[in-house]
Formats: structure tokens, sequence, C-alpha cells
């Protein structure tokens, strides 16, 4: 999902900056910490009914995207 700009938004006056659900003030981190703690798509959606699939969809391809661009530079 490429189209996650769409999205995902980033001003430093909301959460400090923290890129989040347009229109929201929850987080990418926020729903990358309920997936990783075992909270289904379907759970997410029951709680938190201001997001939809393919917000938490948008949320993993952003996070997709920073794994991608982080750079390993070797020590010397």
């Amino acid at each position: 999902m490429k189209n996650y700009r769409e999205i995902i938004t980033i001003h430093p006056d909301i959460r400090f900056g923290k890129p989040c659900i347009r229109n929201t003030r929850i987080t990418v981190g926020d729903v990358l910490g309920w997936l990783a703690a075992g909270m289904s798509y379907e759970e997410i959606l029951e709680d938190f009914p201001e997001l939809s699939l393919e917000a938490i969809r948008a949320a993993l391809a952003f996070a997709a995207d920073r794994e991608e661009s982080v750079k390993i530079l070797a020590a010397s």
C-alpha cells in the first residue's frame, strides 16, 4: 500500500509529531503495539471505531516503508 500517505499524517502539534492516523490522535506506534500484543484487526476496529481496516494496513505500510529506509553503519 503506497497510498498510506493519504491516511498517515505528521503534525508537530499532534502527539509530539508522531505519525498518526488522519483525523485521530492514534499513532502508527499505537496500532503496531496493539497488533504486537496479539489484538486482531477485528478487536482493534471494535475498540476504536474511528479506525478502518485501510487505516490499520496504512500503519503497517508506513512502518514497512520506514524499515526499508533504515541504514546500518559498520563500526570502524
